[in-house]
């Protein structure tokens, strides 16, 4: 951690090299994991690897590919990658192209734990931290779940660390551990899902077992060959969830584990949405919804949702620096960064790299322009509607630049 920088020297900064375990990143501006519905039948398309690469030409040090799941019951929805034998050709692809503009490539690794929507797992209830009702199970009709037990802990820390592995052979640079946003993970780590009583439960540390675990068994898998990420809440956003203090001290934990950088988040999908956006969904997102059900809680959902007032650049800050205070590992802001005084005030603040989303989803090569222009802004308005477009044929799209064309969506990436 470092001290407050002069503007133009923090901006300098943000465009330094920044060495994570075994690699080194050209700058400390990176491309934030999203799902871009861009692979269809859970192959990476074409549409996926062009947008990942005029990211990478754009600019930017990292980009993340969203979502990876570490087994079949690991998947979120059937179109959701998995990080298997038929995946890696594809994946290798896109690295590649990456690899091409001098950026590096990032797999997010993810388990969605009772957070699914598969018509088929091989369980009788989806696994999570805990058992009984299952929220996420009121919009996809498995309304109970199942606390993981020790063997099914240990087998899936093994699935972690055999994606990671296969990540590496597709020729990611890094992999980012998915603990946040209500998956599995954050499963473990949340108060408001983690109800055990064993030694998997209770204390914030206690919580953090599994999750750790995760942590040190893909570091052993792949730590000195890639860069291994953590993705943390620094607030749940609800009554009852998790905190910055909480994330403050499961940040001193993974640190200790040995994590190369963690990536700041905040929000849980089904209990805050709006959290991870700093502002709320559009309402196409929900009258759009087909399944009754679905939309009927999402309608639930808009009622316990805080007024906004506008969107509020850097809306994760406050809680962020408590996690800068207490730990010294690397840490990427995320939340609301879409001008250069933003990416400066992040370097001011001493976290070592910034992500961006939905900035680059609207022009790809604003990293670019970042480093050329002083008072660069963003032409994203943050209306969220880029949200609703992934679930068009092309994919994810802003609006103001148009929808994607859906044919290279059709065709595997190679």
């Amino acid at each position: 951690m470092t001290g407050p920088r002069e503007p133009a020297k923090a901006m300098t900064t943000a465009f330094s090299p920044l060495t994570l375990g075994p690699i080194t990143l050209r700058n400390r501006v990176i491309k934030s994991a999203t799902n871009e519905g861009m692979a269809p039948r859970g192959v990476p398309s074409q549409a996926l690897l062009k947008h990942h690469e005029c990211i990478a030409a754009g600019g930017a040090a990292l980009t993340t590919v969203a979502y990876c799941a570490v087994s079949p019951d690991a998947r979120t929805f059937v179109d959701q990658p998995q990080l298997d034998s038929a995946t890696r050709t594809p994946f290798r692809a896109l690295t590649d192209a990456v690899h091409r503009h001098g950026a590096a490539a990032s797999a997010q690794i993810t388990h969605g734990g009772c957070f699914t929507f598969l018509p088929d797992l091989s369980t009788r209830r989806p696994l999570s931290s805990s058992g009984g009702l299952n929220k996420v199970g009121l919009m996809s009709g498995r309304f109970f779940k199942q606390a993981m037990s020790e063997r099914d802990m240990d087998a899936c820390a093994a699935q972690f660390a055999q994606a990671a592995r296969l990540a590496r052979e597709a020729g990611f640079d890094a992999v980012e551990i998915h603990m946040g946003h209500g998956y599995l993970l954050s499963q473990f780590l949340s108060p408001l899902y983690n109800h055990r009583r064993d030694a998997y439960g209770g204390s914030t540390a206690q919580r953090a077992l599994f999750p750790l675990r995760v942590l040190r068994r893909v570091l052993d898998a792949v730590g000195r060959d890639c860069a291994v990420l953590c993705k943390i809440g620094v607030t749940e956003g609800v009554k009852g969830g998790g905190n910055a203090e909480d994330a403050a001290e499961i940040a001193q934990l993974l640190e200790a584990e040995g994590a190369h950088m963690l990536v700041l988040s905040g929000g849980m999908n089904v209990e805050s949405v709006w959290q991870l956006f700093g502002s709320p969904l559009p309402d196409e997102a929900r009258a759009n919804v087909e399944n009754p059900v679905v939309r009927a809680a999402m309608r639930l959902q808009k009622l316990t949702e805080p007024r906004f007032d506008g969107f509020r650049e850097m809306y994760f800050l406050e809680h962020s620096r408590k996690v800068r205070a207490a730990v010294n590992l690397p840490l990427t802001y995320l939340g609301g960064v879409r001008s250069a005084a933003n990416v400066v005030q992040a370097m001011q603040e001493g976290f070592d790299a910034v992500a961006l989303a939905r900035a680059l989803l609207f022009e790809p090569g604003f990293v670019n322009r970042l480093r050329r222009e002083a008072d660069a802004v963003s032409g994203c308005t943050s209306c969220n509607r880029c949200v609703v477009s992934m679930y068009t044929p092309g994919g994810t799209a802003c609006v103001l630049q148009g929808e994607n064309d859906p044919a290279p969506n059709r065709v595997p990436a190679a």
